[in-house]
């Protein structure tokens, strides 16, 4: 039972072991066929580390556009110095009632977080998401490449009103 026991085991190392070489192989020979050898021989470590920068572009969620306003019945928002604590209580209870099924105030979930978000966007562009969902994909290059990123879930029309969409955005204030 015991030689039975250590031939299986060497045998189970010997096949993983064979397969994993095999599909390191495959993957180096076709990288190596479809990248030009002259570009492999005079590109330079500071020149591999620029394109892999460039390749690596900032998520929709995490890039900061603080001038677009977006598509939408809003056209200018002016927000106060301080936090109206009242009006972002009622936000915080409208976000609670239609916002969480797919958002989560400081993660990712079907939808970004809200956390952070006026640093990011400006306050019109957040109330033109708010209410206006279907629009701003439609038409606000923005608002297409976060639906691509949250995997085609579109926001849903809560149809709230811009009262209470004024109320949301001073919520996020808080956050």
């Amino acid at each position: 039972m015991k030689t039975l026991l250590k031939l299986f085991t060497v045998l189970s190392i010997t096949v993983l072991l064979s397969c994993g070489g095999k599909e390191d192989k495959k993957k180096d020979s076709s990288s190596e066929s479809n990248s030009p050898k002259t570009e492999k021989a005079t590109q330079t470590p500071a020149a591999k580390t620029e394109t892999a920068a460039k390749t690596q572009e900032v998520k929709p969620s995490k890039r900061v556009d603080l001038t677009t306003k977006g598509v939408g019945p809003i056209k200018s928002v002016t927000l106060a110095s301080t936090i109206d604590q009242d009006m972002a209580a009622k936000g915080a209870e409208v976000f609670k009632n239609m916002c969480t099924a797919c958002h989560r105030t400081d993660k990712k979930f079907i939808g970004p977080a809200p956390t952070g978000i006026l640093e990011r966007r400006t306050p019109e562009w957040v109330m033109n998401m708010i209410l206006n969902p279907e629009g701003m994909v439609k038409e606000d290059p923005l608002a297409r490449e976060l639906l691509i990123e949250f995997n085609g879930s579109p926001m849903a029309n809560q149809n709230l009103t811009e009262a209470e969409a004024r109320s949301v955005l001073e919520y996020f204030r808080t956050l």
